[in-house]
């Protein structure tokens, strides 16, 4: 019985497994069953007879199971194959023969034949070595419930049970006959055979088949071993190829041709000498120059040309095609190729003047043999074209690449900035190639003058105009900023939200103004919320320092020789030209990530403006994807990261690669580390010594029931557009499910918000509304006051008329109110004038000081991690003397509940190298889709 309907592969996978064969093999099914005798998690099964050890002796019982065919078995069986899978062992066993079985059709290893009861079958064949390696090594780690099954005939005390490698061999064939059929095949006249799924009679075909496999799978598989013969002296020694012949079936006992051919007294079977030159002959077919050793297969000798072609392309065709070529140990040694830069260059002294006289430094190819470098001599030897040279006492087999290299020492020249990512990273590009570096002293001197802060010199002291004293971490801050500053490479201050990188930043300006070469006027740019808190940060911190705001009508940049000038990215955008025609001492990018698209005019507008100095300064570097973090670096340190295409397929692509594979050490994340970290200064709240004077901060989540009204709007919602999601594809379907997600998180919210309701009744439709009322009523009660954040300006509509309605004091930001209107609520929050600070994420998540809240609610989610800490950050920061509870409201058994663990590999992302919301959810298939959507009762 076969019973797919009702069965869910995470169910079965808790379930053991074994395969029980038949003729035709596709006839064969997996026995799914539960080792207690409970029966499977299934609405229908069957029974089967399985073999457990009860006190030391093998009985045969009768157990429910469920029986799935093959094809039906495979989604099982690969789930249960999974890395972290909690899968019986039996059933992880069968998944990985499923496994081997879909590489080896992968490969089209199938081979035709005709079964004992004269069907058609497909086989797995022919195998080379590693394959017979592979299925040895599984069979033998069988659990025994693998197996559990009876030989016919047998019972009582003289159960025996099949061998696992033929069990193992008998499933490859039957995955093989099942994979190439369709059920349409079995309607096309005169071609059923090996490709409609109903059996098909045919043992005429019995001798048409036998001769097909025997020419492609014959018992023996030919390697070829190459030989050095003579050269004692100084001529170099002949090379010889000799066939050899082992058999898949056992690799121990393998004969040269020549011994071979010269008796027939040996273990490889009365057909080997035909099977050798059948295996010869396809050989030849692969690599012409094996052609010479028909009609008999002898040993045969190279010519130079021969020699290099094999060690280029040929061993790699052969080997593609089963044919392993095998090397003399003694001549085949490490001979390697790495980029070597400035090897000729003294240390670097004056950096400035390294990296601003636009100067290069030379790009070479150096061969080490065995880790050792090479002679100048040894590399001419290498460069001169032989295949075999002579190198401190051996023979060594020499490639044409590495010759080439040998022979064409220089590759180029390097900017300074290239060097200087060369010299981080350890790789240079090379064409379309990443070679290693060797450390050499003068990129091991570049390293250690940029990992010092303070370059070995007197350390920076905080300027004498700064009226504030800059804690410990400020200070190093400030160091960096001044190294990186004055070497004309700009960089990336990327400390939490509220460690005071405005603060900082003021400092650098201040202290930039005690030397004639660095001083001037500095321009910042920020958004327009943040043009306010400039302006009284300066004239608190740097009191007497000019300030103005480059802003609105009038706007004019008539005597701004020295201070700051605050303007807005929109602004900055606008009158781009007139900016870059000043000049400017240092150009600040603050909150940087607003130019995280590069391709954006607002990006390519900030790129425009010359300045001695760049810093960005953002608490998120990386907020969805990597590519802000290219586009930061790239205006800050222009070529550190090279061009965007090659960041990707460098660094971005590789990254995520190994996150997809969940590979634990991240080596692509953590070489990029290496390179951004001198070029980018990240402190968190957390980290020791940071902020200790900070109270503590408590997170929560808070599970709030839908109502009846959402929870019916829920389901429809889901219903009527994951039908429309699955008939479409494309950007079509993404838009669908942008629409999707973002209609349940509305229905999530309030049912008024989801139906565009207005003036409409608020109180008792929404669990989230209800909750929201009796937290503030508690706050409030206490003496609290609360950020309230939302990223619907139509909700935070929504809560302003509700809580107005029940007498609760609380005002409204969003992206539409004016800059003096947005300085004017801040400073009565802040004033204690009004207890409920209603928030647009988008509009209010960044650079507000709002440390008079000590509670921050996200009434929804933005499902970007790093944006909401930022948003948390408002009233987490410097000057917070109260504890901060954080309360995040998620409704229950919905989408909300469960996107938590989709964002967690984001966080990971950010951090591994120092994520995208729901665009990143529109790549899931339906059913991981319609998974995570679905509302569920628990």
């Amino acid at each position: 019985m076969t019973v797919t309907t009702g069965v869910r592969a995470g169910d079965l996978t808790r379930c053991a497994a074994l395969f029980e064969a038949a003729d035709p093999p596709r006839a064969g099914t997996v026995v799914f069953w539960d080792a207690e005798g409970v029966p499977p998690p299934a609405g229908e099964a069957g029974e089967a007879d399985v073999v457990t050890v009860e006190d030391g002796v093998p009985v045969t019982r009768t157990v429910p199971v469920v029986r799935l065919s093959v094809a039906d078995a495979l989604p099982v069986l690969a789930r249960a194959a999974r890395p972290g899978e909690t899968a019986h062992p039996a059933a992880a066993f069968w998944g990985a023969a499923a496994g081997i079985a879909l590489h080896l059709a992968a490969r089209e290893r199938l081979l035709p034949g005709v079964t004992r009861g004269g069907y058609d079958a497909w086989r797995t064949g022919p195998l080379d070595l590693d394959d017979v390696r592979r299925v040895r090594e599984l069979a033998a780690a069988a659990p025994p419930e693998a197996y559990a099954a009876a030989l016919p005939g047998t019972g009582g005390a003289e159960v025996r049970l099949a061998e696992p490698e033929g069990l193992v061999r008998a499933f490859l064939d039957a995955v093989a006959d099942t994979l190439p059929r369709t059920p349409a095949a079995h309607a096309a006249p005169g071609r059923a055979a090996f490709a409609a799924v109903e059996p098909q009679h045919v043992p005429q075909l019995r001798a048409w088949a036998e001769e097909i496999s025997a020419g492609l799978d014959s018992g023996v598989r030919v390697s070829l071993r190459v030989e050095l013969g003579g050269g004692g002296g100084v001529e170099p020694p002949a090379v010889r190829l000799v066939p050899r012949a082992p058999s898949p079936a056992d690799p121990t006992p393998a004969l040269d041709a020549g011994e071979l051919f010269e008796s027939a007294d040996h273990a490889l079977g009365p057909r080997a000498q035909a099977d050798t030159v059948l295996a010869v002959r396809r050989a030849a077919g692969v690599w012409a120059p094996l052609e010479r050793l028909l009609p008999v297969p002898r040993a045969m000798d190279l010519s130079d040309r021969e020699v290099t072609d094999l060690l280029g392309e040929g061993a790699g065709r052969l080997r593609a095609h089963g044919i392993d070529v095998l090397w003399p140990t003694d001549a085949h040694r490490s001979l390697t190729a790495r980029a070597v830069v400035g090897a000729d260059l003294p240390p670097p002294g004056d950096l400035r003047s390294f990296f601003g006289g636009g100067g290069t430094v030379d790009l070479r190819w150096q061969l080490d043999l065995d880790g050792d470098p090479l002679t100048e001599e040894e590399m001419a030897a290498v460069g001169a074209g032989r295949p075999v040279v002579r190198l401190r006492g051996g023979w060594t087999l020499i490639g044409a690449g590495l010759a080439r290299k040998a022979r064409e020492r220089e590759v180029g020249a390097l900017t300074a900035i290239e060097a200087l990512a060369v010299a981080l990273s350890g790789y240079a590009r090379i064409g379309t190639e990443q070679v290693p570096v060797a450390p050499t002293a003068w990129l091991l001197a570049l390293r250690a003058r940029l990992s010092d802060p303070d370059g070995g010199s007197e350390p920076v002291r905080q300027p004498a105009a700064l009226t504030a004293t800059l804690r410990d971490y400020q200070l190093r801050g400030l160091r960096w900023l001044d190294r990186m500053t004055s070497l004309g490479l700009g960089g990336c201050l990327a400390d939490d939200m509220g460690l005071g990188k405005t603060l900082q930043l003021i400092s650098l300006h201040l202290l930039r103004q005690e030397h004639e070469g660095s001083a001037g006027p500095t321009l910042v740019v920020c958004p327009a919320s943040l043009l306010g808190n400039w302006q009284r940060e300066v004239g608190r911190f740097a009191p007497g320092t000019a300030v103005r705001r480059y802003h609105g009508t009038g706007r004019t940049l008539d005597g701004a020789a020295d201070g700051f000038v605050l303007t807005t990215y929109g602004t900055m955008r606008l009158d781009a030209e007139k900016l870059a025609g000043h000049r400017w001492g240092m150009v600040v990018a603050d909150e940087a990530q607003h130019v995280k698209n590069p391709h954006s005019s607002t990006a390519k507008a900030l790129r425009l403006i010359p300045a001695d100095a760049k810093v960005a300064l953002t608490g998120t570097p990386v907020e969805n994807s990597l590519s802000e973090l290219w586009a930061v670096l790239d205006w800050t340190t222009p070529g550190l990261l090279g061009g965007y295409g090659e960041f990707r397929r460098r660094w971005m692509a590789p990254i995520e690669a190994e996150r997809a594979e969940g590979a634990g050490e991240r080596a692509t994340a953590q070489r990029l580390a290496g390179l951004v970290r001198p070029f980018l200064l990240r402190r968190r709240k957390s980290d020791p010594g940071i902020a200790p004077e900070l109270p503590p901060k408590t997170e929560t989540d808070r599970p709030v029931a839908l109502t009846g009204e959402q929870s019916a709007l829920y389901r429809k919602q889901v219903d009527e557009v994951m039908g429309l999601i699955r008939g479409s594809e494309g950007i079509a379907r993404s838009g669908l499910v942008l629409k999707l997600l973002t209609g349940l998180k509305q229905i999530c919210n309030h049912p008024a918000q989801f139906l565009k309701e207005e003036g409409t009744a608020l109180t008792g439709r929404s669990g989230k509304l209800e909750l929201l009322d009796e937290l503030l009523g508690t706050i409030t009660a206490e003496g609290g006051a609360a950020l309230v954040f939302t990223q619907y300006v139509a909700m935070a509509r929504l809560l302003e008329r509700h809580l107005a309605e029940r007498g609760v004091p609380a005002q409204l930001l969003h992206g539409g109110t004016p800059v003096p209107k947005r300085e004017e609520l801040v400073q009565r929050f802040q004033d204690g004038e009004v207890p409920v600070f209603l928030l647009s994420l988008k509009a209010a998540g960044t650079g507000l000081n709002l440390t008079r809240a000590d509670h921050v609610v996200h009434f929804d989610r933005w499902w970007n991690p790093a944006v909401e800490a930022q948003a948390t950050d408002r009233a987490y920061r410097i000057g917070q003397t109260r504890p901060v509870q954080v309360h995040r409201l998620i409704a229950e058994g919905t989408v909300e509940d469960r996107i938590a663990a989709l964002l967690e590999s984001k966080k990971e992302l950010a951090d591994a190298v120092l994520g995208t919301g729901e665009q990143a959810l529109t790549e899931l298939t339906n059913d991981e889709l319609a998974n995570l959507v679905e509302l569920r009762s628990e």
